[in-house]
């Protein structure tokens, strides 16, 4: 075969090449463009209007955005929203790596206890909600019934405006543990025994291997985490809408509530749009804050 057939043959293979490549590569492409990039640059464009799905749209500038910040509503579901980050993040994180350490340890019949432990986050939010619903609930709840075999009160979990948005965040942390944990079960698994072996020969303890070598080489799935983490805690909305409905007053409103509120109740569609600019913003600003500061000290070689 002569040299310039060999060129044409090679340059027909890598055409199909790209072709099949493209062909399967097209629903992804087809997907991020009909439900993620369209869908924001509607919603940038319908902040700046008046529109209830019926009458014509309005075109108002910038009037949505200065209301927000003039709503209590909107500010207290932010505060709310605030609220959950702060006691969601931290508690998560702890509870998931320390069911993780305990995973961890060569143990018969461990994988049953994994199993246990992950099931919660397999599991229907609705269950989950409406279970503890009942678990919180101020007069028959089995919470408050074994608080009072020990002589104290009934605490009213979710009825009172200072507890409620506690109470509903520490199901979450319950309910999501799971997934973590597997997150940070695989990367400690993925340490080489020869570390252990040599620091069992420098005489370190249990406690220092953790602080010295695992929290160090999990970097990786750590940041990982806190990053997804911190996306999903700006977006509670099925618990609050199941277990309270944004009550006692507004003192579980979050900002994806009163979105959803906004948008569905009130059929304020440009105002509910301005709103999730917003919570863009928010997230996309924290986000960037966690890879400027804590990417720097994630460790990737071992």
């Amino acid at each position: 075969m002569s040299v310039a057939a060999k060129k044409k043959t090679s340059h027909s293979i890598q055409r199909r090449d790209n072709i099949e490549g493209f062909l399967f590569t097209l629903p992804a492409v087809i997907g991020l463009f009909v439900f993620i990039l369209i869908p924001i640059i509607a919603s940038i464009g319908l902040s700046f209007t008046k529109w209830d799905l019926i009458t014509d749209i309005e075109f108002i500038g910038i009037k949505n955005y200065v209301e927000l910040f003039q709503d209590e509503i909107f500010l207290t579901s932010l505060l709310n929203t605030l609220k959950w980050v702060v006691l969601y993040i931290p508690l998560g994180l702890t509870l998931s790596f320390i069911l993780a350490l305990a995973m961890d340890m060569p143990v018969k019949g461990i994988g049953v206890f994994r199993t246990i432990f992950y099931l919660p986050y397999v599991s229907p939010i609705l269950v989950i909600a409406l279970l503890f619903t009942w678990i919180y609930n101020t007069d028959f709840g089995i919470l408050n019934y074994m608080l009072n075999e020990i002589g104290l009160p009934s605490v009213p979990w979710i009825s009172d405006g200072n507890l409620a948005i506690f109470s509903i965040c520490l199901m979450s942390v319950w309910k999501g543990a799971g997934y973590n944990m597997l997150i940070f079960l695989a990367a400690l698994q993925g340490i080489p025994d020869s570390l252990y072996e040599a620091a069992d020969l420098d005489g370190i303890t249990a406690f220092q291997k953790v602080i010295y070598i695992k929290i160090p080489l999990i970097t990786p799935s750590l940041y990982y985490v806190m990053i997804m983490a911190v996306i999903s805690a700006f977006q509670v909305f099925n618990e609050i809408y199941i277990m309270t409905s944004g009550g006692p007053g507004y003192a579980t409103y979050t900002m994806s509530y009163y979105l959803w509120s906004n948008a569905f109740s009130y059929n304020r569609f440009g105002y509910a749009c301005a709103m999730a600019i917003i919570m863009f913003i928010i997230i996309l600003a924290v986000s960037l804050f966690q890879t400027q500061f804590l990417g720097k000290k994630v460790q990737y070689d071992l």
